[in-house]
């Protein structure tokens, strides 16, 4: 998350910290609009069904542009999250999602093109940002510090100054799966890392030319971030908790044992020619699959088992049942070794703004809100908020459900993304380059794991 000058926070890995950070039920209820704070200011005159959003009005004829990486059809909904708040406000809101959002969005800011409000999925891309961005007003603050645990407001301060609040939480160590067709061959969901392994081994033994995985990495100029999720998993799994935050802090070098070793295990599984990558080629295919892409193969019987986040829910073809008896569902990617508990591993991105003007932060103040996360909870299977001011009984979705329980369980030890959390040149830079070179053949682990190192900024 932050240059070796800049203050690192972790998320406490216990299993307190990982509770706090999903959605407790308010007795109260949701906050008001007065609760909330605002940048606007109220209307004497509110029109009919708008009265939730007074203390945003007086923007009407104002434009807030907003950029994110994220895309159809998982931007639809979010769209639709915020509609009734322009509608009532007068505040148009133009969003642009691009597969190029963490290379243009510096490229944009030092050209004099930033966007209002930018959705930032990595901390170590907020640091790299902040000197061009404008801290979030109290309002927003004030909210953060009111529905999120404290570390979360952690991971958007720099240098002591907060820029943005948290938007999703999502849940990232599960793997998507048919249950019918681990019904039709018999196939149990397995409990432990090696139970997988030797699940995958009857899968592509069995005769059916089906791969037991498929996968992709391709994300525009962010590809490669997919495996950099996969050789996460396994080194909170291989070698815990603690050497996972010396990694993320870079006490641990990439070209550290620890992390060959997790490499070793990554090779053997998502390398392996005899597991990959069904319905989409061989090998190298993962390298030019799109993440979005990469699990629809399973709705083909092509392959058994994608691991990828919670959000993948939102890229599956409409129509298609996501439950334990629908056309796909998840399971945890399982441990393996119990010493280290449950690992978790979980994202977000951070609402930072670049205008201090006051409808971008009526808006910025908005996303803030339970009510936005309320909204956007009701447009989108897929998406959870760590915003605790948000009911439970909102998630109707089976994956949100479960994806709450993964981030709720009191035995789990969460950990925030690490490639997010470490500087940009590394996390999203160094790693998804060389990531992508490995998959396709053209650099050795060795090369590629000491090419990474080399990234990391010296100051």
């Amino acid at each position: 998350m932050r240059s070796m000058g800049r203050r690192r926070v972790m998320l406490a890995g216990s299993a307190v910290a990982a509770a706090g950070l999903l959605l407790t039920a308010c007795s109260s209820g949701t906050s008001t609009p007065s609760d909330s704070g605002s940048s606007g200011s109220s209307s004497a005159s509110v029109a009919a069904g708008c009265e939730a959003y007074a203390d945003y009005m007086g923007h009407d004829g104002t434009t807030v542009t907003i950029f994110a990486s994220i895309l159809s059809p998982e931007s639809d909904s979010l769209e639709a999250s915020w509609a009734e708040f322009s509608k009532c406000t007068g505040i148009t809101i133009q969003y642009e999602g691009s597969n190029e959002f963490e290379s243009q969005l510096p490229v944009r800011v030092q050209g004099g093109q930033a966007p209002d409000l930018a959705m930032i999925p990595q901390p170590g891309l907020v640091a790299r940002m902040a000197p061009n961005a404008v801290p979030a007003p109290q309002a927003v603050a004030d909210n953060v510090d009111k529905y999120w645990a404290a570390g979360w407001k952690d991971y958007a301060t720099v240098d002591g100054k907060f820029y943005g609040a948290p938007l999703s939480a999502n849940a990232k160590s599960m793997v998507w799966y048919s249950p019918k067709m681990f019904a039709d061959k018999g196939y149990t969901v397995p409990e432990t890392w090696d139970d997988m392994m030797k699940l995958s081994d009857t899968i592509a033994n069995n005769g059916d030319g089906v791969k037991p995985w498929c996968g992709g990495i391709g994300s525009g100029t962010a590809t490669g971030w997919p495996a950099t999720d996969w050789l996460e998993e396994i080194v909170m799994r291989s070698a815990g908790p603690d050497v996972y935050d010396q990694w993320v802090s870079h006490d641990v070098k990439f070209d550290s044992p620890e992390i060959k070793d997790a490499m070793g295990i990554l090779e053997k599984w998502m390398k392996n020619p005899d597991y990959v990558n069904g319905g989409h080629g061989d090998v190298a295919s993962i390298a030019t699959t799109t993440f979005q892409d990469a699990g629809l193969p399973i709705l083909q019987g092509q392959c058994y088992m994608l691991q990828q986040a919670s959000f993948y829910a939102a890229q599956w073809p409409e129509g298609t049942k996501v439950g334990p008896d629908g056309d796909v569902w998840a399971f945890f990617l399982p441990v393996m070794n119990d010493k280290f508990g449950k690992p978790v591993e979980g994202g977000g991105e951070f609402d930072v703004a670049f205008s201090d003007r006051p409808e971008v932060q009526a808006v910025q103040t908005y996303l803030s809100t339970p009510e936005w996360a309320t909204s956007r909870i009701k447009q989108a299977s897929g998406w959870v908020s760590a915003n605790n001011g948000v009911d439970p009984s909102v998630y109707s979705a089976p994956i949100d459900k479960f994806s709450a329980e993964m981030l709720t369980d009191p035995d789990a030890t969460f950990k925030f993304d690490a490639s997010d959390l470490m500087p940009s040149a590394v996390g999203s830079g160094a790693e998804w380059t060389q990531f992508t070179n490995w998959f396709a053949g053209s650099t050795s682990t060795d090369d590629m794991l000491k090419a990474i190192d080399a990234a990391w900024p010296t100051s």
